[in-house]
């Protein structure tokens, strides 16, 4: 290799760049101690721009094509370097190569919850994440307001920068939309769009843009989730009275569609005394006499409330004759009138020991022992001669 071929391996020739990188955002050439020298090639391939700098300016900015650095291409290098007549000497200056294509791999979200007033649910807690895409349009400003020196700008050094950002604007667009959480969903893109235009304002003096910003979702905390769940429960259920009845109703056509079944025979018949006491509380509550002597649940006679009152002007309500029960063989019978009974009382069909109840008595007592029925359940004559 003679002398002139190594000074020739001094200068550049092509300058180019191909990126085999996706995050990427300026690559400076390294150019070294090497010199360009008069007519080299610049080549700026499409989504690229390149910027020479020299001795610490900005000179020229090149668009997407193939150039020959002459004296008539780089007007403000000949002006910086005072070469009036033009040059045919090599000379030094830093080329830097900015991807102008989008950049769509941005993520965004809220360490922390943001607190907004919620027109339907009052003050609540939202979490909320997604994406965004950045895109270069002023290489020159990038360069001054964020680039600098550094040799290879990537995403990541200016992606919490963004995120910061976001997370700011964003709050405010919650807080001040007026939209109740659960229309958030179908105002996603609405106030995404809203974001991306205040972001773009913003960062159009760094020579970025934001052309795209998605809200991917936007949730409450677990508590809160549970308690709408909750709530939302008991719209599909609507009103639980009726589907209560709704239920036994299905149970008693069940069990009827089987007679076979004494288990289903017993909870329809369960059921049904329940509905037969839900109704006679809705009657009570309305101001309907209710029936008389239902039995409890634990197959105890009911105490009998106090009479519903009547309507204004109207009678009073009849006198419910007094009504008992009798423990017969294990089972209970009634209700019965007092008249009844003690006629079964004193023609021996019930034995004087027979238990019995009605309503103010506590618990079951022998007929011998119930003072309205001593002369029932006492000593009787004997029968008629002849008879």
């Amino acid at each position: 290799m003679g002398l002139f071929d190594g000074i020739r391996g001094q200068f550049i020739d092509i300058i180019e760049w191909l990126d085999d990188s996706r995050d990427t955002i300026v690559w400076r050439y390294p150019r070294g101690d090497n010199e360009i020298k008069n007519g080299a090639k610049l080549i700026v391939r499409e989504s690229q721009a390149a910027v020479f700098v020299s001795e610490g300016r900005v000179a020229d900015a090149f668009a997407p094509g193939t150039y020959e650095l002459t004296t008539a291409n780089l007007p403000i290098l000949s002006d910086l370097k005072g070469w009036k007549y033009g040059f045919e000497s090599p000379f030094k200056a830093e080329v830097y190569f900015v991807n102008m294509r989008q950049f769509t791999d941005f993520k965004w979200g809220t360490q922390n919850p943001i607190m907004v007033r919620d027109p339907e649910f009052g003050m609540v807690r939202l979490r909320a994440f997604g994406g965004y895409a950045v895109r270069v349009t002023d290489p020159v400003l990038l360069l001054r307001e964020l680039v600098g020196t550094d040799p290879q700008f990537r995403t990541d050094e200016v992606g919490e920068y963004l995120r910061q950002m976001i997370v700011a604007r964003l709050s405010k667009a919650l807080a001040t939309a007026g939209v109740s959480m659960l229309d958030l969903t179908a105002r996603q893109n609405e106030i995404g769009n809203s974001v991306a235009a205040v972001l773009s304002e913003d960062l159009g003096a760094m020579g970025l843009t934001i052309p795209a910003f998605y809200i991917e979702n936007i949730s409450v905390p677990p508590e809160v989730e549970e308690a709408m769940d909750k709530r939302t429960s008991m719209g599909v259920l609507g009103d639980l009275d009726r589907y209560t009845k709704m239920q036994a109703a299905d149970a008693m056509e069940a069990a009827a569609n089987n007679p076979g079944g004494g288990m289903g025979a017993s909870m329809g018949m369960g059921m049904g005394m329940g509905m037969g006491q839900a109704a006679a509380e809705s009657m009570r509550s309305q101001g309907q006499p209710a029936p008389q002597g239902q039995p409890g649940p634990s197959g105890q006679p009911a105490p009998q409330g106090p009479p519903a009152p009547q309507g204004v002007g109207g009678p009073p309500p009849l006198p419910q004759p007094e009504q008992w029960y009798a423990g017969v063989g294990g089972q209970q019978v009634g209700p019965m009138p007092r008249g009844d009974l003690t006629g079964r009382l004193r023609s021996g069909e019930y034995a004087p020991d027979t238990l019995v109840w009605r309503v103010g008595m506590a618990n079951w007592a022998a007929a011998s022992g119930v003072p309205e029925l001593a002369d029932a359940s006492g000593p009787q004559p004997p029968a008629l001669p002849g008879q």
